[in-house]
């Protein structure tokens, strides 16, 4: 990496993240792999943190992998999982094996995982896990103690633009911005027209918003998240768009779209860049952005 991503977030640059989703185990060879084809792609490479509750390899193992590969990690943190004391000696682990980057996130209920039987934390939110870190890069704990030695990180959050109603989460956001978040990276959004329109909003807060683009592979998958998945609403002319591919060309429709959006972003300046959720499939992100002319 040539700079640091919180040096790339101060420039006008338009910004690439993505995420690598960890394994349900040991075995780290897709894992690493998918690190190798993205790293030198992409301003910073999230690692996902037991995604819809479902356990995996921890993100700060994945972000110590990406790290070690000479590329620019960006921690997530889950509040679900673990308690303040928990939460702010991973930051000190973290900062101490030079992960300078974290995403607070509250995280996904439990009882949409694999492991029903789990008791959620939630002993700090996503708002006041930021606040957190900004204590900490002050020299104090939430307990009110002295570190001895502090940190300091570019943190972020995320924002729903699409959720329905709007309101509570420009309330959220808002709340985020005033406890110290520096970028957010957006849920999936389709409509750009409509996104346009939060970012209106957005701008007058001074901070970085990439646009969350999650790959659509196929028509029945583009129905399932916009039926079942709060705060992504996929517009019917795209999912007629991915039934109309012919047979076995659906995900190339899907790498198709998701380039025209990013190009359409980046070309009208909508936003400061985007997060590409590939899921599962983080082989075709260079194909993204070949589509999306980056």
């Amino acid at each position: 990496m040539a700079t640091s991503f919180k040096e790339a977030l101060s420039t006008n640059k338009f910004i690439i993240t993505s995420e690598v989703a960890p394994p349900k185990g040991t075995n780290l060879e897709k894992m690493l792999h998918h690190i190798d084809l993205l790293k030198d792609k992409v301003d910073g490479i999230n690692v996902t943190d037991h995604q819809s509750s479902v356990m995996r390899f921890p993100s700060i193992g994945g972000c110590l992998s990406i790290k070690e590969r000479g590329g620019e990690p960006i921690l997530q943190m889950t509040c679900r999982d673990r308690n303040r004391l928990a939460l702010q000696a991973e930051l000190l682990l973290a900062y101490t094996r030079g992960i300078r980057n974290v995403l607070c996130l509250t995280g996904d209920a439990v009882p949409v995982g694999d492991h029903k039987e789990a008791k959620g934390v939630f002993d700090l939110d996503s708002t006041q896990l930021l606040k957190a870190v900004h204590l900490m890069e002050s020299g104090k704990d939430l307990g009110g103690s002295n570190l001895e030695g502090s940190v300091e990180f570019c943190a972020g959050a995320i924002v729903t633009p699409e959720a329905r109603p709007l309101d509570p989460q420009l309330i959220k956001f808002e709340k985020k911005v005033e406890a110290g978040a520096q970028f957010f990276q957006t849920q999936a959004i389709y409509d750009l027209d409509n996104f346009g329109k939060f970012m209106e909003y957005a701008r007058k807060f001074h901070v970085k918003i990439l646009a969350g683009i999650v790959l659509l592979s196929s028509a029945r998958m583009a129905k399932y998240m916009t039926e079942n998945v709060p705060g992504i609403f996929v517009p019917q002319n795209l999912i007629d768009e991915l039934a109309a591919a012919p047979k076995g060309g659906a995900l190339a429709k899907g790498i198709e779209i998701a380039g025209r959006m990013i190009a359409g972003l980046k070309k009208n300046a909508i936003c400061d860049g985007v997060h590409i959720m590939a899921i599962g499939k983080e082989e075709v992100v260079p194909d993204i952005l070949a589509a999306a002319g980056i």
